[in-house]
């Protein structure tokens, strides 16, 4: 799952990939439109390599030039029956044990019986998840459990993003977990894939909010996939047949730079 997600301003004008051991690829989509590569391999081989180029054609658009639905400009609201059936997965927790430490957490900026506007309340949450934990990069496997992130106070991009969809979900909203590239100037060696959140508002649709910068998803943002769990999003997985022991290492190296102005 390397491929980024084409959108409204961003197309795809370049994709290629190199696989060093001889191999079969194919495309498929999945529930959430995310694009898979699926590789059978057809040779035995001692090392994979997998190197993908993209080059994409992206339009500086303001995160902010969305209209949310007047029934839904105040929180709390509920979704239309139709869109709820369809929300409804993405609207429940994954982490049904952490309900009541999401609770206590969010209890300063809201709790049943108070109203607030609806953006005003998703950015507030962005802003304070960004200011109350620390970032950490980890290279440890799997994602933290929101209690995890409360209680460690740190996190990865992928921790927040998780403890910020969980916490929207207690709220009733339906959002899901975004995997993918960003570009920043600040950074010009080495990255990672960022993890951020999308939550789904009426008359605007899905948003995105990165509670790591604490700030809305706009066009330096290129997806990749989606997911309900951030651990089904992974940029490679797979298996290998051979003993436990045989699989040493793996490297990653990761680049995004502007080619042109």
């Amino acid at each position: 799952m390397m491929r980024p997600r084409e959108g409204h301003g961003l197309n795809l004008e370049r994709c290629s990939f190199n696989i060093s051991i001889p191999h079969q690829l194919r495309w498929i989509r999945d529930p959430h439109e995310n694009n898979i590569g699926i590789v059978d391999f057809i040779q035995e081989a001692e090392e994979l390599v997998i190197e993908g180029e993209f080059v994409l054609r992206v339009c500086e658009e303001n995160p902010f030039n969305f209209v949310i639905a007047p029934e839904a400009a105040e929180y709390p609201f509920t979704y239309e029956h139709e869109l709820l059936s369809d929300l409804r997965p993405l609207s429940r927790s994954v982490y049904v044990r952490d309900v009541e430490e999401i609770r206590d957490w969010l209890h300063p900026l809201w709790h049943p019986g108070k109203r607030a506007g609806t953006l005003e309340l998703l950015q507030e949450l962005n802003t304070r998840t960004y200011r109350a934990f620390r970032y950490e990069r980890r290279m440890e496997k799997g994602v933290q459990s929101p209690a995890e992130t409360l209680e460690k106070n740190s996190g990865s991009c992928r921790d927040f993003a998780t403890f910020f969809v969980e916490v929207c979900r207690f709220l009733g909203l339906a959002a899901r977990f975004v995997s993918g590239y960003m570009y920043s100037p600040d950074i010009t060696g080495r990255m990672s894939m960022h993890g951020w959140a999308e939550i789904y508002l009426p008359g605007a649709g899905w948003i995105g909010f990165d509670p790591s910068w604490g700030i809305l998803a706009a066009s330096q943002y290129i997806p990749v996939a989606v997911s309900r769990h951030s651990e089904n999003a992974p940029p490679i997985s797979g298996s290998y047949v051979g003993a436990p022991c045989a699989f040493l290492e793996s490297q990653v190296d990761l680049y995004v730079r502007r080619v042109n102005e």
